[in-house]
């Protein structure tokens, strides 16, 4: 999949951890948005990123084009070889993150239950759940 596109949905941060460099996105299933799924983002191996707290207005991740990544290399001091692995956010590219290919899950979830990238349970789970890459 070459972008991932949820808009409509307020997703937040939910889970940064420095020591293993990993960032989770999420949106939980609500009622203002009628959805009844949870969808969460995962980026592993992450070296920058420049994130809101909140995306109100839903998410569209993708690789940085060139022009996009040519700006944001003069203004982050990114290296060339940043530009594979540099993922814009929001629909309007102003916020990205520096990792690795960014994974999403998306599964009918209560907002009590443990995230669907918790590597504790076993996989795959025993519930319906769709699940994908980026770029």
């Amino acid at each position: 999949m070459p972008e991932f596109v949820r808009e409509g949905r307020l997703f937040r941060v939910v889970s940064f951890d420095p020591s293993h460099r990993q960032l989770i996105l999420r949106s939980d299933a609500t009622l203002i948005d009628e959805t009844d799924t949870r969808v969460e983002v995962y980026f592993g191996h992450v070296e920058l990123m420049l994130l809101k707290p909140i995306y109100e207005e839903g998410l569209r991740i993708r690789r940085a084009g060139e022009a996009e990544f040519t700006e944001l290399r003069g203004r982050h001091d990114l290296s060339a070889e940043d530009a594979a692995y540099t993922w814009l956010i929001d629909p309007a590219g102003r916020s990205f993150v520096v990792s690795g290919v960014p994974e999403w899950r998306e599964a009918p979830c209560t907002f009590e239950e443990p995230s669907l990238f918790d590597y504790t349970h076993s996989w795959p789970p025993d519930f319906p759940l769709e699940a994908g890459t980026v770029g």
